[in-house]
């Protein structure tokens, strides 16, 4: 990339750059960070001289504002005060779910009128605002919707706008990025939300405990989260005998993520064991794990299955928690079962120290790839030689990847828990 930036700066004339920006779909730990370090990287830019001038554009509540022209320009005087966006969580500038090519959505919550299409509104409002380079902050859906929308403005208008998206997703579930803004500061907030929770086990004889973990199609967030809290309880001190609360009661008992196949079954019956020797069983479930299972029974039932704007099942609507919870209640004897959700209170965080290295080197190299035209969602390419990160090219832009079981740090986790 930097070679490429080299040869088209260098023969280009620093231009005016209208600059927008829009954060989209759920919240992950890395939003106000990735506008922070974008706007501090636009005003270097300009202060050194590679641009000729800049505006920067927020549109408000993700593609919401693009289509109903909620936006605002920032005043240069607030670029440097933007540093204080990363102690804060959440979208500095609000998200949506909007999906671009679902025209009978938009139209019901009054984003476009008869007659309209949401693309051709966008369009007209990029066009309208004098957009030539837009950052979208989400996943994959953002992101390739993003790729479509400057396609579209290109073939029907005949204009050009950069697009360079920042990959947002907790998850860590998009090809061919190594790791996705946020997965790990998640995976530490729901590290902590357990430690809190684990103490609820102390609360009743034989407590069943099910720690709900986001994570649609891959147990990444499961795993990692797992791991980050068990590297925390092998630090704690206990005392001896004479105390019921031991390092393996607020052990976790088990991980269910959607790349295992769980034997109800058998783990009932392996758990059973835990719970007659300390009393409780802690369980990691990515809320993926079992949703074919559960789709199967509701729609056997002939109940209906809530999806959202993109078609995917609402997972909170269906709850994989309480689904799993009835069944293993009975097997191990429990006398109280507690579904606990870490999700909302992990993805609200702000960006750690590690997700904030990897969103200002993302950013970076983000504002120069957008300076030279190129468009492309950053991050580390997993397929290019030694993972750089660079604009990786929309069409090769997809989620669903799945977590990889057989990393040996979480086989080793499994082993050490007896589940393997």
């Amino acid at each position: 990339l930097n070679n490429q930036l080299k040869t088209k700066t260098s023969t280009m004339p620093p231009q005016q750059m209208n600059v927008a920006m829009m954060t989209s779909g759920g919240l992950a730990p890395c939003l106000s960070s990735s506008v922070a370090y974008l706007v501090e990287f636009w005003a270097a830019a300009e202060k050194a001289g590679t641009v000729s001038g800049l505006s920067i554009r927020m549109y408000f509540d993700g593609y919401k504002g693009v289509l109903t022209g909620h936006s605002t320009v920032i005043s240069p005087d607030i670029y440097d005060e933007c540093s204080c966006l990363h102690e804060l969580g959440g979208s500095p500038i609000g998200n949506s779910r909007v999906k671009l090519t679902n025209i009978k959505d938009c139209m019901a919550r009054g984003f476009i009128k008869e007659g309209e299409t949401p693309l051709e509104r966008a369009a007209q409002q990029l066009i309208k605002d004098g957009i030539n380079v837009i950052h979208t902050i989400g996943g994959d859906d953002t992101n390739t919707q993003a790729a479509v929308l400057s396609k579209y403005i290109l073939e029907k208008h005949g204009g050009k706008v950069v697009v360079v998206g920042m990959p947002k997703t907790i998850d860590n579930d998009v090809f061919p990025i190594v790791q996705t803004f946020g997965a790990d500061t998640a995976a530490e907030q729901g590290s902590i939300f357990f430690k809190n929770v684990v103490s609820e086990s102390s609360a009743n004889p034989k407590m069943l405990i099910i720690h709900e973990v986001m994570g649609r199609d891959s147990g990444y967030l499961t795993a990692a989260t797992a791991r980050k809290y068990r590297e925390g309880i092998k630090a704690q001190k206990f005392i001896g005998p004479g105390f019921t609360t031991t390092q393996k009661s607020r052990d976790i008992h088990a991980v269910w993520i959607p790349e295992l196949k769980v034997d109800i079954a058998a783990e009932g019956e392996r758990l059973k064991k835990v719970m007659d020797e300390v009393g409780c069983v802690n369980v990691f479930l990515s809320e993926g794990a079992g949703v074919t299972d559960i789709i199967a029974e509701l729609e056997a039932n002939g109940e209906e299955v809530p999806r959202d704007a993109f078609g995917h099942v609402s997972l909170a609507k269906i709850n994989p928690g309480v689904y799993f919870s009835k069944r293993l209640a009975t097997l191990v004897g429990a006398e109280k079962t507690l579904v606990q959700k870490s999700g909302y209170f992990a993805r609200a965080a702000a960006s750690n120290d590690f997700d904030r290295k990897l969103i200002k080197d993302c950013a970076e190299k983000g504002v120069e790839s957008a300076i030279a035209g190129i468009s492309g969602c950053m991050g580390e390419d997993e397929d290019k030689e030694g993972t750089p990160i660079r604009a990786i090219e929309f069409e090769r832009i997809k989620g669903g990847k799945h977590f990889n079981k057989d990393v040996a740090w979480f086989q080793e986790l499994l082993k050490e828990i007896g589940q393997a």
